[in-house]
């Protein structure tokens, strides 16, 4: 990490080993420190963020662990939304994490998580693939409610049956075979539960979305999908992003969809952000793995964003 210099020193989307990350907290804003970040994020999926970080066997607060190392930290959650439409993801900053309705999603979302990711490695199972859900689990010191659909793509790729976890997430993405859905909740009414907490919310890797969705009922382009999430008071949306290393369809270039977000919405957000979607996929050999700072923001736009400044 040291020899690396990040092209952004604002990084809004970043995850641990709270969820499918593989540095724990303190860990990651060590790292984020070492290579010059001035602002990083903790959002990892569907779960609080840290209050607190261990560090020689103390526990520290997070924000003051991070302002030790001459970081600022956002400490957020990303949503996962949309039962029927692939990779709709809410960033949210700024919440009071114990306020009803949100207070809720953590639990509701282990329970649809464990339920449908059983079949799908059963399914994965009884189509010749040798995987058991002992490997996601107790095999590697995880809990049932810890399995995050990318640590099956990741033991796919581990055992052969793909050439990367991203190959992989294609694979099962596309095989109605595999397509068991979990319950997930609503992006408008997340969106809703977001701002009831106080906080703010931001569409993550809005081009992961497939330019076509069935939403409402109808067919329609992802224009018009992320339309209605700005009508019903989305706050932000990621432009710069690591599409071209993740799972990503499109031939449209980082930079390409970057410009073309930022024509559509400026006017209509309050928040252009950006991030890596950082998980240290490095440590598992990935290659041409994610880094912190790969994707993100001017550091003079979070300081003249008066949303994010206060956040």
């Amino acid at each position: 990490m040291e020899s690396y210099r990040p092209k952004y020193t604002v990084d809004l989307h970043s995850h641990t080993n709270r969820s499918d990350g593989n540095d724990e907290p303190a860990e990651f804003l060590r790292n984020a420190s070492e290579i010059g970040m001035l602002v990083v994020a903790i959002t990892d999926h569907d779960v609080f963020p840290p209050a607190t970080v261990s560090v020689d066997n103390k526990t520290i607060p997070t924000q003051e662990y991070a302002k030790s190392l001459g970081l600022s930290v956002l400490l957020g959650m990303e949503v996962s939304c949309e039962t029927n439409v692939d990779d709709v993801h809410i960033v949210c900053f700024g919440c009071d994490w114990g306020k009803s309705p949100l207070s809720r999603l953590p639990a509701i979302v282990e329970e649809s998580k464990i339920e449908s990711y059983r079949q799908v490695v059963e399914r994965l199972r009884l189509n010749g693939m040798n995987i058991l859900w002992s490997e996601l689990t107790c095999d590697v010191g995880r809990v049932d409610g810890g399995v995050q659909k990318k640590h099956i793509f990741e033991l796919l790729a581990a055992k052969g049956y793909a050439e990367s976890w991203q190959a992989a997430k294609i694979m099962v993405r596309d095989n109605p075979d595999y397509d068991i859905k979990r319950q997930k909740p609503d992006a408008i009414a997340t969106i809703q539960s977001i701002h009831d907490a106080g906080g703010i919310a931001i569409l993550a890797h809005p081009y992961l979305i497939d330019e076509e969705v069935t939403s409402e009922g109808k067919l329609v382009s992802r224009d018009v999908f992320i339309r209605r999430l700005i009508d019903a008071g989305l706050d932000g949306i990621e432009a710069t992003y690591t599409y071209d290393k993740t799972s990503y369809k499109g031939k449209q270039s980082p930079a390409e969809i970057a410009n073309e977000v930022i024509e559509r919405y400026r006017g209509l957000v309050a928040i252009i952000s950006g991030g890596s979607d950082y998980h240290g996929d490095h440590k598992k050999g990935t290659k041409n793995p994610r880094r912190i700072g790969d994707a993100g923001i001017e550091v003079e736009y979070f300081q003249n964003n008066k949303i994010l400044r206060e956040l």
